[in-house]
């Protein structure tokens, strides 16, 4: 028997979307364990299956299946099931169509090997299967924040992925009906057709709300810790260039001296973060030596200090930027720092503080030869 899966990446995670942080990446992409979501589902996938066809037209989802054996990602649709539909369609446009199809989540990472080998094994005798786990919780409907009733839970199960069929009934089944439904088993159960229940696992975790990464990170032996880098970075002024500080222009008679644009807030925050990485400093990643970063824009050195944040599996907690200096006044310019620096970071602003303080007229800063600054950064990392 030929076995095919389709991995669904088309979905946009609204649930997750409304309550993650803001830009964070689709739920699909976000890493766990220093990986996509979307590439542990796929690795659990591969060693039972003959084909894997990923549906999403992401950008991220070819970066996130790289250098797996799966084939082209096929467009989806606004729908599950104009996703599912798209994905059987690419499978039966195969030189060989498949015999049996797996249907899975691509939020769903964590799929134990032996409940996939039930799916498959139950469909010897069935047309569909469906892992699922006995509904333990009592349940209850209600009404305008009212207890209704009581539901009885003695025949209620919590449906999983991958859900198997065999291939040519699901494909009917998708090709005649458009009405919506939640998964492919309702398919099958409305045409008449005999859905098996094997065990699920409780450990078969959709990604649906933030915290559930925490679990998943669990279950992984990835539980992320806290770590904290500290910068600090000086510039003296110069007469004739303008003045950029966390990203911002800021009207002043002179600007600072660098061989970028010298953002000292940027360049000691960027030191803070590569700090807490143990990834060196930012002349180790842009080094001044090289004409490549002269009077480079600091916003793409920041950029590259978040891409490494989020390529070691990680999260920002919050940054803290002081910028020590006489004139010109911070305050009225920290709202649009804060909100240039968390759209660089790619985090929500409440993650981020900047702020001022003079250096009462001493040293350097004090003469007004130039401007220092400081930075806090702390992150979690598997």
């Amino acid at each position: 028997m030929r076995i095919a899966a389709i991995l669904l990446a088309a979905g946009s995670g609204r649930r997750f979307a409304e309550t993650a942080i803001a830009g964070a990446p689709a739920k699909q992409f976000i890493l766990l364990g220093g990986k996509p979501v979307i590439r542990h589902a796929a690795e659990a996938l591969l060693p039972h299956v003959d084909v894997l066809q990923p549906v999403g037209t992401d950008p991220a989802l070819l970066d996130a299946l790289d250098g797996l054996d799966v084939l082209p990602p096929v467009s989806g649709g606004t729908e599950r099931q104009h996703s599912v539909r798209a994905g059987l369609e690419a499978l039966d446009a195969l030189p060989e169509p498949p015999d049996l199809v797996l249907v899975h989540d691509g939020a769903r990472p964590f799929v134990p090997a032996e409940l996939t080998q039930a799916v498959i094994a139950a469909l010897s005798r069935h047309p569909g299967a469906i892992p699922a786990v006995r509904v333990a919780d009592t349940i209850k409907r209600g009404r305008d924040g009212l207890v209704e009733s009581t539901v009885p839970r003695d025949s209620l199960w919590r449906a999983q992925t991958p859900q198997g069929f065999h291939f040519a009934l699901l494909r009917d089944l998708h090709r005649q009906h458009n009405a919506h439904a939640t998964d492919d088993a309702a398919l099958l159960e409305a045409a008449g057709q005999a859905v098996a229940l094997v065990p699920g696992s409780d450990d078969n975790i959709k990604l649906t709300l933030p915290e559930d990464l925490v679990r998943l990170e669990r279950l992984l032996g990835t539980t992320p810790l806290p770590r904290t880098g500290l910068g600090y970075d000086v510039h003296a002024f110069e007469v004739g260039r303008p003045l950029i500080l966390c990203g911002i222009t800021i009207p002043h008679d002179r600007g600072l001296a660098g061989h970028s644009d010298a953002d000292v807030g940027i360049h000691t925050l960027c030191d803070a973060i590569y700090g807490a990485l143990a990834e060196g400093d930012i002349g180790r990643h842009f080094p001044p030596s090289e004409n490549e970063w002269k009077d480079m824009d600091s916003a793409r050195f920041l950029i590259h200090a978040g891409e490494r944040i989020r390529a070691r599996g990680g999260m920002l907690i919050n940054a803290d930027v002081t910028l020590i200096c006489e004139r010109p006044k911070i305050g009225p310019h920290a709202t649009a720092m804060r909100n240039r620096l968390a759209e660089l970071l790619k985090v929500d602003v409440d993650r981020i503080s900047v702020k001022a303080t003079t250096s009462e007229r001493l040293g350097f800063t004090g003469r007004e030869e130039g401007i220092a600054a400081t930075a806090v950064a702390t992150v979690l990392l598997p």
